[in-house]
């Protein structure tokens, strides 16, 4: 009881004092001592000032009157030029008649193909030393290439081509040689010497070479026999995918004009055999097993074979 009449006590007081501020706060007015009543003060009058009178404008001198520009001189009129006598009629030329067009000419189609040596490289062969022996016979064959002035034109081929077959497999189909080996073939020695050949059988025989893999072949290169001026008959090169030569077989040289070896009649011409070798192109043909036929030569009725190349790449 007592805590709340303290607290009632406590707002009592705090809601009178809250009622004697304001009156606190306001001032007393000082009273007149005649009326009572306090005095007002007026404001002093502004007195105005006097600004100084504007100067007068300065008087604007006549216009000075410009002369009137002078009469422009009378055009003289004129003189009227005599009309040009008319030209002469120009008589129409006649028009002959045009000539009749030439007939077209016909195209020939070409069996040789464009030559085309962008980004190929020449075949560099590694030839032997000329080993001509004897007296040169003169040889009366058919179809036999005339001798060559001058050096073999270049054959170009693709760049990374390699001889792949040296120290490949050889078979024939003489099987018991009269002179050497059949590895004679692929082993990379074309001089020509005694010991460097292998002598085949007479009459047409043939020796292949297994490149072990199916190869793109560019070019094929045989010596047969040149220690002595010899035209070996019925040169014939064959390509194929199977050692039977039964699949895909391609001829790619064939010099046997009479159809004589029963591979068909060629049309490219014999040759005397020579250190240089027979260059035959094949145009990037892709074959594993290449064959070489043979049927005879000027000299004998042997078939004799140095050395094949065949330059090719995967």
């Amino acid at each position: 009881m007592k805590m709340s009449r303290l607290l009632v006590l406590s707002l009592a007081l705090l809601v009178a004092v809250a009622f004697l501020l304001p009156a606190c706060d306001k001032p007393q007015a000082k009273k007149d001592e005649k009326g009572g009543k306090t005095p007002t003060t007026q404001p002093a009058k502004a007195e105005p000032k006097e600004e100084p009178a504007p100067a007068p404008a300065p008087k604007a001198e006549p216009k000075k009157e410009e002369p009137a520009p002078a009469p422009a001189p009378k055009a003289e009129p004129k003189k009227e030029e005599p009309a040009p006598a008319p030209a002469p009629k120009v008589e129409p030329k006649k028009e002959e008649p045009a000539p009749a067009p030439a007939p077209k000419a016909e195209a020939t189609p070409s069996d040789e193909p464009a030559k085309d040596t962008k980004g190929l490289v020449e075949l560099k062969l590694e030839l032997p030393k000329p080993l001509f022996e004897g007296t040169p016979k003169n040889i009366r064959e058919k179809n036999l290439r005339p001798p060559r002035k001058g050096p073999r034109d270049p054959l170009m081929v693709p760049p990374g081509v390699t001889n792949v077959a040296s120290g490949k497999a050889v078979t024939s189909s003489d099987s018991e040689p009269i002179i050497g080996e059949l590895k004679l073939v692929t082993d990379g020695d074309k001089e020509g010497t005694d010991g460097s050949y292998v002598e085949l059988g007479p009459g047409k025989q043939w020796v292949q070479i297994d490149l072990k893999d199916a190869y793109n072949i560019f070019a094929v290169v045989v010596w047969h026999y040149h220690r002595e001026g010899r035209v070996y008959r019925d040169v014939v090169v064959q390509v194929a995918d199977d050692a039977d030569f039964i699949t895909n077989v391609r001829t790619v040289f064939n010099n046997d004009y009479d159809n004589s070896s029963g591979l068909g009649i060629g049309n490219d011409m014999q040759y005397l055999d020579s250190f240089e070798g027979e260059l035959i192109p094949v145009k990037g043909l892709k074959a594993r097993y290449v064959r070489l036929y043979s049927n005879g030569n000027t000299s004998n009725d042997q078939n004799h074979y140095t050395e094949v190349e065949v330059f090719g790449k995967k």
